[in-house]
Order: structure tokens, then C-alpha cells, then sequence
């Protein structure tokens, strides 16, 4: 009974919910466009469905005991303990665009995430992780309205 209690179950239940998340937003969007014969709803379906057979295997390898350790790499040794650091910077790099998309525009926020991403692995660079980032965010913003598909202003803070 005791070794149950060490096994991480919440592990695949939370990759199957994640997948069943997926799976009902995908369920509103549309699985076919007016433009191509492949629509949003079918990436994030697929994407929902991966989810939730990956969850089950998981929790079946959970089920027969499989143990989950870090493994040493080509140029890490498993008992090395996680950068705390790298890991908050790497998350905040991710929450960024879900809170300044629609205020500083996809360019400046594609510079910042970029810079913290790239902090995060490492990278002390700064004035080039800015560059690109502003690069690839203004690049993709203009391949976007080129391709007829709006995502905003490219610098709303200045109604541009």
C-alpha cells in the first residue's frame, strides 16, 4: 500500500485532463477553413488526442512500476539539481505573451520572450537576444498580414 502512495499518478492524470482541455477548446473551433481544406480545430484535436493517449500510457507505465530518475546526458549528469533561476525566467518568457500581446504588439513581445528564452538557456547577449527577437516578432507580424491574417497593430502602444 505504501508503494502506491510513492508512485506519481497524478502525473498521467494531469497529461489526460491536459488532453482533454485540448480536446474541448478544439471542439469550437473549426476542423475545416473557407481558404484550405485544414482548418484550427483539427491541430488542436490532434494535439488533444496525442495528449490523452500519451497520458494513458504513462499511467500505465506508472501502474507496472516503472521508475522515472534522471538519466545523464551527453553533457549533464543526472543528480544535478534544476536551475531555479533558468526555470522562472523560462516561465515568465512563456507567461509574456499572454499579458502584453494586445498592448505592446506581437514585435516587442516576441523581443522579450525571446531575450528571457534565450537568458534562460543560458545566453548573456542581451542587445543581440533583443535583436533578433524584435526581428523574427516583426517578420512573422508582416508574413502574417501579408497572408491576409491579422494579429493586431504592430505597435499599438502608438497606433501603428
Amino acid at each position: 500500500m505504501e508503494e502506491n502512495k510513492s508512485k506519481p499518478w497524478w502525473l498521467g492524470i494531469a497529461v489526460v485532463l491536459l488532453g482533454a482541455i485540448c480536446l474541448y477548446s478544439g471542439s469550437n473551433l473549426p476542423s475545416t477553413a473557407q481558404y484550405a481544406a485544414i482548418g484550427p480545430g483539427l491541430f488542436v484535436n490532434l494535439a488533444g488526442l496525442g495528449l490523452v493517449i500519451l497520458g494513458i500510457l504513462l499511467t500505465i507505465q506508472i501502474a507496472r512500476g516503472e521508475r522515472f530518475e534522471s538519466q545523464d546526458t551527453e553533457n549533464a549528469s543526472g543528480s544535478t539539481p534544476m536551475d531555479k533561476r533558468a526555470f522562472i525566467t523560462a516561465l515568465i518568457g512563456c507567461l509574456i505573451p499572454a499579458l502584453t500581446i494586445k498592448t505592446l504588439g506581437l514585435p516587442l513581445t516576441a523581443m522579450l520572450t525571446f531575450t528571457l528564452i534565450a537568458r534562460a538557456f543560458g545566453s548573456s547577449k542581451v542587445l543581440i537576444d533583443l535583436i533578433c527577437g524584435f526581428l523574427l516578432g516583426a517578420l512573422s507580424w508582416l508574413l502574417f498580414s501579408y497572408l491576409g491574417l491579422q494579429l493586431g497593430e504592430f505597435f499599438p502602444l502608438i497606433g501603428v
